[in-house]
């Protein structure tokens, strides 16, 4: 037998509404330091005649735009569940995730496409002090990124994961615009493309990274099995409730920030339909209370073989 599926809430509960409430903030702060990182490294390299530069500014513009996309599918995973939405609208979070990855791919095939128009065209040596501007990006944009995963470890957002990596692309990029400017002026005439073959090496790492972000939001809008080894967790969890007596089965989907359980349980065949409820909801409540990740857990509950 089955519990009775679960009522629609009037409301997400206190720990997912505080989950996302982190994830907002912290995609705000990104947000602001992209702006910031984005119009002086247009500045400078525009001034300073590089093109990775300016290749560096464009993703990190690209990054302003994913975090609004990213903000918008936070808001809308905190409307509460409807009729139509029985499960909420955690979805949106992972498909902004899906949407900023896809933006992520458009800038890398920009910014290749530039990259290989600038090696064909000859051009003079970039500024000396594009390098400084360089080197403040790379440690900005790295402390941002580990910033960012660190609060995604309480968040649990593949949205915001999206958002930090976006972050670390950025580190990456303009680490490799920095190798490529140094070689150009180390190397002097002659060198001069070195700085645009870094933006096209820049490209295809962003392109790299936006085909691994991309897999992760579609798994989780197919309804990939989720949780990993918290399975274990929450199936001793389970077995420490009294009248379980085996967990037969287990599948997790997550829906934006949190978990949703169907689980199999085999109890004394003997027992009554009423005590059979009890023990399910008994499981439901202890999963709940140990793990705030977990929104809902649906128990069906078997005989015992032999009983």
């Amino acid at each position: 037998m089955k519990t009775a599926p679960p009522s629609v809430p009037a409301q997400v509960s206190s720990a997912q509404a505080g989950r996302l409430a982190l994830g907002i903030r912290t995609t705000l702060a990104g947000a602001a330091v992209n702006v910031t990182l984005a119009v002086v490294k247009a500045v400078a390299g525009i001034l300073g005649h590089s093109f990775a530069l300016v290749a560096d500014a464009v993703e990190s513009l690209t990054d302003v735009v994913g975090s609004l996309v990213i903000l918008g599918g936070l808001a809308y995973s905190l409307r509460p569940a409807d009729e139509n939405h029985p499960y909420g609208h955690g979805k949106a979070e992972p498909l902004a995730a899906a949407l900023v990855a896809g933006g992520m791919v458009g800038a890398a095939a920009g910014i290749a496409w530039g990259a290989w128009r600038e090696i064909a065209q000859p051009h003079g040596l970039p500024a000396g002090y594009t390098l400084w501007v360089l080197a403040l990006v790379v440690l900005a944009k790295e402390a941002m990124s580990r910033y960012v995963l660190r609060q995604n470890e309480e968040v649990g957002s593949s949205a915001v994961k999206t958002d930090a990596w976006h972050h670390r692309s950025d580190a990456i990029t303009s680490g490799l615009a920095f190798i490529g400017i140094s070689i150009a002026l180390i190397g002097g005439k002659g060198f001069e493309a070195a700085d645009d073959w870094a933006a096209l090496g820049a490209a295809v790492i962003i392109l790299y990274n936006a085909g691994v972000l991309l897999r992760e939001a579609l798994s989780e809008l197919t309804d990939e099995e989720a949780g990993g080894a918290s399975h274990r967790r929450w199936e001793q969890t389970a077995l420490g409730v009294e009248g379980v007596g085996r967990v037969e089965k287990i599948h997790v989907r997550k829906m934006g920030t949190s978990f949703y359980i169907d689980m199999h349980l085999e109890v004394d065949g003997a027992l009554t339909v009423r005590r059979g409820h009890e023990i399910a909801h008994a499981v439901k409540d202890a999963i709940r209370a140990a793990d705030t990740r977990v929104e809902d857990v649906l128990v069906h509950v078997e005989p015992e073989p032999g009983t």
